[in-house]
């Protein structure tokens, strides 16, 4: 996810202040190629001189790519010998041309790269996962050899249950070593009593970071990466709902909060957003001055406060992209309309 972050962070810096149409943003599942050859046509039969030029130029090395390469996300300008991919594990087909790369897909996807951790154990053995882009990865494995049964003849009953007590703390003394190693939050699954014996010797450090629990058998990994989804995506939403009502608290006292299209544009362009909610699948038509960087609503030929050419655009996606170029976090929400659409939560005002 660190790697897609700064990626992004390169794209956002990226605009043209000449041009409206140097940069072609495609994201591309690998299957419908009808659908580009339909984008390129619509997009030809708007363009013209040098802006058409580069388009046709730009499309030609994406193709020559195409044909080596399937699933992936494009960001190319010939005008500017820019050229880069970025795979993605979901893609909605889109191709977009504008003056800087359209980033707000990625912005979205940037949730299902994060990392979560999944521990699955009994007394015996322990394995440790890592989840991140909707692919379970193992990450490491450990066993023991812990006596299960007491053999007659053999130590004393109270005996064998202290050495095998001993040797199942010694055991999770290890697993615990390994899971301090991995950085994010954990979910631990396994069959009976041994995943909450695990618990009760975690440090408090660790124990917050453990957002669920599965009840299952460790070798039975079939339904495992759906059972954690569902409790990744419980835990995104219940983030989520604690930031709004933090967001809610700030404006009721007049805080460090904002909301509204105009006031958070102005909070983005001055670099002031700690973090910005933006509703999720919400677009507004706008236009931006590439030379004085004024971003507003609605169409305008010509930037009312420097006279430079402007250039139509998705004000939301304008915003995205201030945001990211300062090191804000992006929130997409389900329902922002009371907010107007947009807020955010500020670092000074």
């Amino acid at each position: 996810m660190e790697k897609l972050e700064k990626e992004i962070k390169e794209l956002s810096s990226i605009y043209d202040k000449e041009s409206m149409d140097t940069f072609i943003s495609l994201y591309f599942d690998g299957k419908d190629k009808k659908f580009i050859s339909g984008r390129e046509r619509a997009c030809e039969a708007v363009l013209e001189g040098e802006e058409l030029e580069n388009f046709e130029k730009t499309m030609q090395e994406i193709k020559k790519f195409l044909e080596r390469n399937k699933k992936m996300a494009i960001f190319a300008s010939h005008k500017y010998d820019y050229f880069k991919v970025i795979e993605l594990p979901k893609i909605k087909n889109m191709l977009v041309v504008d003056s800087s790369p359209y980033i707000r897909p990625l912005v979205e996807s940037i949730e299902s790269y994060k990392s979560f951790f999944l521990l699955l154990l009994n007394y015996n053995h322990a394995k440790i996962f890592s989840i991140s882009a909707n692919r379970l990865k193992e990450e490491k494995k450990l066993s023991a050899h812990i006596m299960n049964k007491h053999k007659k003849g053999g130590w004393s009953q109270p005996r064998f249950q202290r050495l095998r007590k001993e040797s199942i703390h010694a055991f999770f003394v290890k697993v615990l070593e390994e899971l301090k190693k991995f950085h994010g939050e954990i979910i631990i699954g396994g069959p009976g009593q041994a995943k909450h014996d695990f618990m009760a010797i975690l440090p408090k450090s660790l124990q917050k970071k453990i957002v669920g629990m599965i009840d299952v058998d460790i070798d039975d990994i079939k339904d495992l990466l759906e059972e954690s989804m569902d409790i990744i995506a419980e835990e995104n939403r219940k983030g989520k709902e604690k930031l709004l009502e933090h967001l809610k608290g700030e404006i009721l006292k007049d805080g460090l909060a904002t909301y509204g299209i105009n006031s958070t544009i102005e909070a983005a362009k001055n670099g002031q957003i700690e973090i910005l909610f933006v509703e999720k699948g919400y677009k507004l038509r706008g236009w931006i001055c590439e030379k004085c960087q004024v971003v507003e609503a609605g169409i305008k030929n010509e930037c009312p406060y420097c006279h430079g050419k402007t250039s139509e655009v998705d004000v939301i996606e304008e915003i995205i992209e201030f945001a990211e170029r300062t090191d804000a976090l992006v929130n997409f929400i389900e329902e922002m309309k009371k907010f107007g659409h947009v807020a955010a939560l500020l670092r000074y005002k």
